[in-house]
């Protein structure tokens, strides 16, 4: 006899004939699987061409909301590896004063000063943090919420790379169209780049020593060395963000270290999914616009934040773009449960 109702998840669409090969029987199934990539990458890539019609306003919170997203990939690897990091305003702020020093000072271009501030802020990061790796959990969390706090305070007090004037009189970037075309391409690249470093065998070490890192210490591997490579790759598109943000306005200070630009890549990455690189970035695509429209607040903006956070933590921990790729792949219907019969 009957007794009840349950759910019943069923997968449709494409389905797994074994664990790692899939049967595409029509263009239709293709179209499935792909179309809402195409559909993502398509509207970043014509979006810049749209000022016309959105305004300058709206393409200047797409490239913010751009930028906000490489901190957010930046992130999300670091948490891959079970790095959970309070401070990517560090990252981002050592990029942008690199950038600074080699245009002010020594007179280079963009063509070459953005790639070298890139990689030498993500070496110059990597050096300073790996002292610290063998931490584990709030204390490592602690120690990347301080380093943009204590480089605030050493630019302050001594004065070094403009003090609290910064450096300004930088060289122009041809215009919003070009700076948003640019973090868009490496928002793409970025993502793609990770979500296949992960599909390899040196992703599958990074995703243990996150899940198990004294089973990958047993395995006769330096966990170290690994989370050590992490963090570099993890810095490269936070001080590359850093590098063009500094090059679009033109100056550089320290508002860059400030909290807020490391609550909005952590929020973004909660909001999106924590984990998830495409996940990252649509968080991204939401924050931003939605703390522009809470500009009136102020500095309460903080507090909405943490109330997001709050909110997405307890309410749906795994994110709006986990939630939203299950229900999109599978559908759900009621079906009776079954008693049997005594």
């Amino acid at each position: 006899m009957k007794a009840g109702y349950r759910k019943e998840r069923i997968d449709r669409g494409i389905k797994a004939r074994t664990d790692d090969i899939f049967a595409i029987a029509s263009y239709r199934e293709i179209l499935y699987l792909a179309g809402p990539r195409i559909f993502a990458v398509l509207a970043l890539l014509i979006f810049p061409l749209l000022a016309n019609i959105t305004g300058m306003y709206w393409q200047t919170v797409a490239f913010i909301a751009c930028i906000i997203a490489l901190l957010s990939l930046s992130w999300n690897l670091m948490f891959s590896v079970g790095l959970v990091s309070l401070g990517q305003a560090f990252f981002f702020g050592i990029g942008a004063y690199f950038t600074g020093y080699l245009d002010r000072f020594l007179g280079l271009s963009p063509l070459y000063s953005i790639p070298l501030a890139t990689i030498a802020g993500a070496v110059l990061c990597t050096m300073i943090i790996f002292p610290v790796l063998r931490l584990r959990g709030i204390y490592f969390a602690l120690i990347t919420f301080a380093l943009p706090l204590f480089l605030m305070r050493i630019i302050e007090a001594t004065g070094m790379l403009g003090g609290t004037e910064g450096i300004s009189g930088l060289q122009r970037l041809p215009g919003i169209t070009f700076s948003l075309y640019v973090t868009v391409i490496a928002v793409l690249a970025v993502t793609f780049i990770f979500l296949r470093l992960f599909d390899t065998d040196y992703g599958l070490v990074l995703r243990a020593i996150h899940d198990n890192d004294m089973s990958v210490l047993a395995g006769g591997l330096s966990v170290q060395w690994y989370k050590t490579q992490a963090v570099f790759i993890a810095a490269l598109p936070a001080t590359f963000a850093g590098a063009l943000m500094t090059l679009h306005y033109r100056i550089v200070g320290m508002p860059t270290f400030a909290v807020e630009n490391s609550i909005l890549p952590l929020t973004a990455a909660v909001l999106g999914g924590p984990g998830s690189f495409a996940g990252g970035v649509l968080g991204a695509f939401i924050l931003v616009p939605v703390s522009e429209m809470l500009r009136a607040f102020g500095t309460l903006r903080i507090v909405m934040y943490g109330i997001m956070l709050l909110i997405f933590v307890v309410g749906l921990p795994e994110g709006i773009f986990r939630y939203a790729q299950r229900k999109y792949f599978q559908i759900e219907r009621i079906v009776p449960l079954e008693e049997e019969k005594k």
